[in-house]
């Protein structure tokens, strides 16, 4: 991708929206993944989906300047929001509801979102158009990539996974997001004192991922006040949860701050 201002160079969710890659396989390495937008082990489900014509008008129009592809440069976020600005990064936005919402509830933060599903996105573009929401820049791609080769240490506020796909049979637990790798390098990526949430409907889950944020040494339990809301709106895929009795884990950390 040709570098943009947004980008320096430092050299040589609905679970199906949910964008964030997983841990590779042993022996997989980074040439070995397959393409930037669907490496060959992820967390997210590969879904295809054809923008419609609104939608392409408001990609066209928008893409260039708020939206942009994974990359190994370091993202400059204060140039590409032309402000400098507490930082949360928003792991499978989905279509962006809770994106867009929360985005209005926070002006003066600034929020990337990760997804990897086009149509998803497109959505998020209309809605950040219709609404002229600011304080929002969408990234296309492979969530761990962006967190790996795009973030820079200590550098976020925030970080937020809602529904990240459960992947309940065994032998695709491997491709779940959220395990004790992925937590080290969100808490690499967080400023003391910056906070993790994390929101799931699936039960056995959430005791997997209780435990592996417990375990890790940079993160703690928040009992200071915490630099991001931690409300979200109701989505479409929420509710539907709610209707068929499953409960919501909402689950909380803070970076330690000394």
């Amino acid at each position: 991708m040709p570098e943009t201002p947004l980008m320096r160079d430092n050299g040589p969710v609905n679970h199906a929206d949910q964008d964030a890659p997983a841990v590779p396989e042993e022996g997989q390495t980074k040439d070995s993944k397959g393409s930037r937008l669907h490496p060959r082990v992820t967390s997210f489900r590969s879904r295809r989906g054809a923008l419609t014509a609104a939608q392409q008008e408001s990609w066209d129009r928008q893409w260039p300047e708020i939206g942009a592809d994974v990359s190994d440069n370091r993202l400059d976020a204060p140039s590409w929001f032309g402000r400098d600005a507490p930082l949360i990064l928003e792991i499978g936005s989905g279509t962006g509801t809770a994106t867009a919402a929360m985005a209005k509830a926070e002006p003066h933060v600034n929020l990337i979102a990760v997804e990897v599903y086009r149509p998803g996105l497109a959505q998020l573009l209309q809605q950040i158009e219709r609404d002229e929401i600011p304080n929002i820049r969408v990234l296309r791609g492979d969530a761990m990539d962006v967190l790996e080769n795009m973030i820079e240490p200590e550098s976020l506020t925030g970080v937020r996974v809602f529904f990240p796909d459960p992947w309940p049979k065994a032998r695709h637990h491997k491709r779940r997001l959220l395990q004790s790798p992925t937590f080290a390098l969100i808490a690499s990526r967080l400023k003391a004192g910056g906070v993790l949430h994390v929101a799931t409907d699936h039960a056995e889950y959430a005791e997997v991922i209780a435990e592996a944020g417990n375990a890790e040494p940079l993160l703690t339990s928040l009992d200071w006040e915490s630099p991001m809301t931690h409300e979200r709106p109701v989505t479409k895929f929420e509710d539907k949860a709610h209707q068929v009795g499953s409960a919501i884990t909402e689950l909380i950390w803070g970076k330690i701050r000394s």
